[in-house]
């Protein structure tokens, strides 16, 4: 961690914004992850972290987006999150990935937030819908952190959300954030269309003097209604990418993150640890997001407890995961995973229901498990933390 960004942290962010992260997210998602470990010592399950697509409305289309808006539209009432955010907190997990479609769509969002003061929110966010008023009611809550996406400077931006001027609008949205002094993140999912412009020391300077304190780097994936395989990149570009990240990370004025690889730089999954998993917008328990297949529902009746911890679809998705491959196996392996999810008789939880010829039509693709090219981390810190937590920031699986 440079001293620019612990200067960073300690001037820029709200007081009391900054205490909400150094300890419901750092401390306790360090104290989670130590439990989950436990747990399994023990023959238990509980994922460490939960991730939940709260809608799937949106006001962009992105190309590989895997939410499709149905009619009528899908949400998590209000209910329904605090009845998981519960159970969450009774098995010691406290941080929890908002996702969408767009979450900032949901109405009582923030009602849910600010009645679980214990706890972590990361909301991944397009950003053109926060204003002034929005970052002020994530200012005055305190537990919540925007993760703004974004998927390539100006003309990109436009090609690859499906809009217009929706770099602008989400540098305003971002904006917006600094003024209110939040705690603020930037995501991108890198591909070949953005990989020169983002994977740079330039971007990273320039979001880190519009307010970005930590920025996360993902793989692009092409699945979804609109794959757009074309942009997948390939092993060398990977590689490249892991370099950069690696080398950035021990100079940037802000934290780099990855959910990809450990301390040594071998690929993982988080999803086929275990780690974390997803809750649909349905309701349907998923292993990760992009992988809408399902077995159970969280408005069944069983405990979620029992779900999790009781042999079934989501265990043996671990079994089948961490046998394949330890990077993606919706990425290199489509063709078993689809026999593996009939085999299961896994429901489709799309919304779609062309979950499965999607998965037919996807040709293989290189993810970040490339052997033979792993490149351990250079910063001390981030190899002490992700050698003992795996902190990064939970993940896609």
């Amino acid at each position: 961690m440079s001293v620019k960004l612990i200067h960073r942290l300690l001037t820029e962010p709200d007081k009391r914004v900054l205490w909400k992260f150094m300890w419901n997210f750092g401390w306790k998602g360090m104290r989670a992850v130590e439990r989950f470990q436990k747990r399994l010592k023990h023959g238990k399950f509980f994922p460490a972290f939960l991730f939940i697509s709260v809608t799937d409305r949106c006001n962009l289309a992105c190309q590989g987006c895997w939410v499709t808006p149905c009619s009528p539209g899908r949400e998590l009432d209000s209910a329904a999150l605090n009845s998981l955010i519960e159970t969450c907190k009774r098995n010691g997990s406290f941080f929890f990935g908002i996702l969408g479609g767009e979450p900032l769509l949901h109405k009582g969002l923030f009602q849910v937030f600010e009645r679980h003061p214990e706890c972590y929110f990361l909301l991944f966010t397009n950003g053109t819908l926060i204003t002034d008023e929005v970052a002020g009611e994530m200012r005055r809550i305190g537990n919540i952190s925007p993760l703004i996406s974004i998927e390539g400077l100006a003309e990109v931006s436009d090609e690859r959300r499906g809009g217009r001027d929706v770099y602008a609008r989400t540098m305003a949205g971002l904006e917006c954030c600094r003024r209110n002094r939040l705690v603020i993140g930037a995501a991108t999912s890198v591909c070949r269309s953005n990989l020169r412009d983002l994977a740079s020391e330039s971007f990273v300077q320039d979001l880190a003097r519009r307010g970005v304190h930590y920025l996360w780097y993902y793989i692009y994936r092409p699945v979804g209604p609109r794959p757009a395989p074309e942009l997948a990149l390939s092993p060398e570009q990977i590689v490249e990418l892991r370099r950069f990240i690696v080398e950035i990370r021990r100079r940037a004025p802000m934290m780099v993150v990855d959910a990809y690889w450990d301390h040594e730089g071998k690929a993982l999954c988080p999803a086929a640890v275990g780690m974390a998993h997803h809750i649909g917008p349905g309701g349907d328990i998923e292993p990760c997001p992009p992988l809408q297949f399902a077995h159970d529902n969280i408005r069944d009746g069983r405990a979620l407890e029992e779900i999790f911890s009781k042999p079934g679809f989501l265990q043996s998705f671990r079994d089948f995961a961490s046998r394949t491959t330890t990077g993606c196996v919706i990425m290199e392996r489509p063709d078993l995973l689809r026999e593996f999810l009939l085999q299961q008789a896994a429901r489709d939880s799309s919304g779609r229901g062309t979950g499965y010829g999607e998965l037919a039509a996807m040709r293989p693709h290189t993810s970040h498990h490339v052997p033979g090219m792993e490149i351990p981390e250079k910063s001390a810190a981030y190899r002490f933390a992700k050698k003992h937590w795996f902190f990064g920031f939970g993940a896609y699986g």
